[in-house]
């Protein structure tokens, strides 16, 4: 039993719950990572591609995917083709470039240079100078990965326990950590979900495992590998679950909008007897 108050009668908010159990399966949660993207499902991150990108941080290792030469600079181009080889048509690839490397370059640029990089290139070893507000805290201001951040995640905004967490979910998420005048960030979170969202829901969803390979990378190159041997990701949003979805909302819609419509009707008769029985 934890004997610290986490919930002030006052303040609502606070009634999310928070992952104040992590330490039962992580040491330190509380203690950045500098090179794991560790979970309570793993504790110690995935050993083999932990030990391939040791030198990086995890924040490094987000974006390694897209430093196509490994020299340490992403160019746009790189962006780009990243996004088609893992999905995305070329319309959001685009999109997703001019986003990224518009909004990106200079903050990275700032760990070597003040004047902004005409090639509007990204640096990786100044990618922890992108780092925005409004956001999860799961990257702390040096890039590492923050356990506790992560667990909280789910445990605040994973309402049914489920183990992932859908688009409503990450959309109160997002809402949920914006703070004040910070438009940028709060633009920068819902880029951030909606294109992870994306990327990697199944049947509405995105799983905590799924959500943590992408905090560390690690996701797109398994994505890649399965794309070039001609396999299917399985994953991802594309118009037919729109309209899936869509269309089960407004089936739902519909349904309590006959149990309102039968309640009214109900209503309506029983004021009908009873008049009839006054008079």
């Amino acid at each position: 039993m934890v004997d610290i108050d986490t919930v002030a009668a006052q303040c609502g908010v606070t009634k999310r719950q928070q992952a104040v159990y992590a330490d039962a399966s992580i040491r330190k949660p509380a203690i950045a990572r500098a090179n794991v993207a560790v979970s309570a499902e793993h504790p110690e991150g995935i050993d083999e591609y932990t030990e391939q990108f040791e030198d990086y941080t995890v924040l490094q290792q987000h974006i390694l995917f897209w430093d196509r030469d490994c020299d340490g600079q992403i160019c746009p181009w790189n962006t780009y083709v990243g996004f088609r080889e893992i999905g995305f048509n070329f319309l959001f690839s685009l999109f997703a470039m001019f986003i990224i490397h518009l909004c990106f370059s200079y903050p990275t640029r700032l760990a070597y240079s003040y004047i902004p990089d005409p090639r509007f290139r990204l640096f990786v070893g100044g990618i922890h100078k992108a780092k925005h507000g409004s956001d999860s805290g799961t990257y702390d201001r040096e890039g590492r990965f923050v356990p506790q951040a992560f667990e909280d995640m789910f445990a605040k905004w994973d309402v049914g326990g489920r183990g992932s967490l859908s688009a409503w979910e990450l959309w109160n998420m997002i809402a949920g950590h914006r703070v004040a005048m910070d438009p940028f960030g709060w633009g920068a979170g819902v880029f951030e979900f909606g294109t992870t969202f994306l990327l990697a829901q199944e049947n509405g969803r995105v799983s905590k495992e799924d959500m943590r390979r992408i905090y560390d990378g690690s996701i797109f190159w398994h994505i890649r590998a399965l794309r070039r041997k001609g396999k299917s990701w399985g994953k991802g949003f594309c118009p037919r679950d729109f309209i899936g979805t869509a269309s089960k909302a407004l089936d739902e819609a519909y349904a309590q909008v006959q149990i309102a419509s039968s309640a009214i009707m109900g209503f309506r008769k029983r004021s009908s007897n009873w008049k009839a029985k006054a008079n």
